[in-house]
This record gives C-alpha cells, structure tokens and sequence, in this order.
C-alpha cells in the first residue's frame, strides 16, 4: 500500500507545518511597506492641508470685505467711467465702506468724474468731516468733478459731506420729494434722575473731578456742565459754517445768511432751491449728465459704474452676515458715552448699531 500524499499547507505526520513558497514571504514585506509608506503620504498631506486651512483662517480673520465693481449705466465697455459713491444710512465712526469706495476711485485712473449718492440723515461730527476731507482730497489729487445726487436724505451730516463739491456750479441735485439742510450740531442728554431715585438708584461714582462725570443722565447738568457742552457744540456748529460756506459761496457772499439758515432746520428741495442750498432738481440720470459734462466725456465712450461689497472668506465660512458681533458691554458704553452728532434726530445713540456687516 502506498503511502497517502502529503497536501500542502497542511501539518505533516510529526506536526510540523510544511515550508512556505519561497516567494509568499518576500511579497508579504512588499505589501506591508507600501501600507505603511500610503499610512505615512497621507497623514504628511492631512497635515498639510490643515496648516493651509490654518492659515487661510488667519488671513480671512484680518481681511476686510472687499469691493467689486458693478456696471450702473451708459457705455458698458466704455473706455472713461464715471463712478458713483454710495453715502447711505447714518454716518457712524469707522466708515469703512464709502473710505474703500473713495481708494477704489483713486485707484482706477479710467474714472474721469465722481457721483456721490447721498441718502444720510447725518452722524457724528468726526465721521462726517472724516469723509468730506477724504472726499475733497480725492477731487484735488486726481482733479475729478464731483457731482452729488441727493436722495430722500441729506441732512445735518449728509449736508455736510455734500459740501465736498466745492465752489462748482451746478453740482448739487436734489430730488423733488428730498429733505435736506439741518445745519446743527447736538449732543443728546437725557435727565432720568427722577425716575432713578424712584428705583432707588443713586450715582456714587468715585471720580477724579466733579467733571469726569459730565453727562451723566442719574443727575441734572450743572450750569458749568451746561456751559462746556454748549461750548463744544457752538465749536462744531461753526466748523460745519465753514463748510457751508465753502461750497456754497453764494451764501456766504451774503451776510448771515448761513447764520439763518443754521437753525437745524430741514428743507424741503423747493425750499432748499429757494435758499440756495441746492443747485438743481433733479434725479441721479441728471447728475451723472453733469459730471459727464465737467469732465468733457462723450457719452458713447463713458461707462456709468458703482461699487459692491463682499463679505470676508471667513463671513462665508460662517455663515454669517454680522463678522463680529460687539460685546453688550462695548455697546453699553458706547451709547452712553456724550458725543457731538450732525445728525437730524432727536434720538442720535439708537442710531448707532451693534456690529457692521458688509455693504451691498
């Protein structure tokens, strides 16, 4: 009888395991080390890709909303533009997008004139003369025209920033149904010490000078409280005059005829036009043909453009529309701190908002 033929792979009489091929051993190590060496290529990758993502993080964080030129009329592939600046809602501190709106202009040496859209009912002195100056070094520097087109506001600061035509003829149009004027200055104040004292709420603050506490609404203004605000708003009250005057020439050749009109009041276009606190009536189509016309363009090689603005990657990334929100404290302190305002309300601090998202 022949003995039985041994099956590979399995135990032999004596229990030992048969000897492997000699090539299953060889391409068992291969396998392993390209295992390995995929393991190591893309932990390497993973980590690079979250640097990467780190540092876009860091840079989206920092970045401000940029701005995208948009077409608004006439021309589209003209070789000249004339540009619109956009000056809409309150003028608050920090505007940063009319500042980005004035740099793009400066910037782009195909715009020949400027347009500057304004629907404001003011803001604070500083943010107004802010943008005024920045207005009026633009036109002196690129020696562009500027035309303002008034919308249903231009009042207090809104006036004040319109005041960057200069002497121009011709420059300021107002719609039929704007309101705009209110030259004045105010610094709100409210007195609830009375209803302070019926919630039992006292001021004890510990001060370095009676007059740190300047403003505060838990007492009554003292008359030397009284004097030193009074001093500050009559100081701003004659830097706006001089604005006026500026560029509205024509009143200023006339005695105290600003001084009238700088009663804070706010005119109707008819009655502006009767003042000489407009030049035209008329609707944005009817400023750009002006600016077109200072600038000596032909309409057929004149792109009429306007400027957008877009949130940060980091606004994208989350989803929001608010890039930061200020702490309830930030914004306590804020509204409660006395500022000057050209501003057409007899309630300035609520104007004021919690963040700033981007403009469209």
């Amino acid at each position: 009888m022949e003995p039985a033929s041994h099956v590979p792979g399995t135990p032999d009489e004596r229990g030992a395991a048969p000897a492997q091929s000699p090539s299953a051993t060889p391409r068992r190590g291969v396998f392993s080390r390209l295992l390995r060496l995929f393991k190591l290529t893309f932990g390497l990758a993973a980590a690079g890709l979250l640097v990467v993502f780190a540092a876009v993080l860091v840079v989206a964080w920092n970045a401000e909303p940029g701005l995208t030129e948009e077409y608004h009329s006439l021309a589209r592939h003209g070789r000249h533009k004339v540009a619109i600046i956009r000056l809409e809602g309150p003028i608050l501190e920090g505007e940063g997008f009319v500042k980005k709106q004035i740099d793009q202009v400066r910037q782009d040496s195909a715009v020949k004139a400027v347009v500057l859209r304004v629907n404001s009912p003011g803001g604070s002195v500083t943010a107004a003369d802010y943008i005024y100056h920045h207005l009026r070094k633009l036109c002196e520097e690129r020696k562009l025209p500027l035309v303002v087109s008034m919308g249903g506001m231009a009042a207090s600061g809104g006036y004040y920033v319109s005041m960057a035509v200069g002497d121009a003829e011709g420059t300021l149009f107002a719609e039929p149904t704007t309101w705009c004027g209110s030259i004045g200055v105010i610094i709100p104040h409210y007195n609830v010490a009375e209803l302070a004292a019926e919630l039992g709420v006292e001021e004890d603050s510990i001060k370095s000078h009676p007059l740190k506490a300047m403003g505060n609404p838990l007492k009554r203004l003292s008359p030397e409280e009284q004097q030193i605000f009074q001093g500050l708003v009559d100081e701003a009250l004659d830097r706006f005059k001089q604005v006026v005057a500026h560029g509205r020439p024509r009143l200023a050749a006339e005695p105290g005829k600003i001084e009238r009109l700088a009663t804070g009041q706010v005119f109707t276009t008819r009655q502006a036009l009767n003042h000489g606190l407009v030049d035209r009536e008329g609707f944005i189509e009817d400023a750009i043909d002006r600016a077109i016309e200072l600038a000596g363009l032909d309409k057929s090689e004149t792109c009429v453009i306007r400027y957008r603005g877009w949130p940060t990657l980091l606004d994208l990334l989350l989803m929001s529309r608010e890039p930061a929100r200020r702490s309830e404290l930030e914004l306590l302190l804020d509204l409660t701190t006395p500022r000057a305002y050209y501003l057409c309300t007899w309630l300035p601090p609520l104007v004021r908002p919690g963040s700033q998202g981007w403009e469209n």
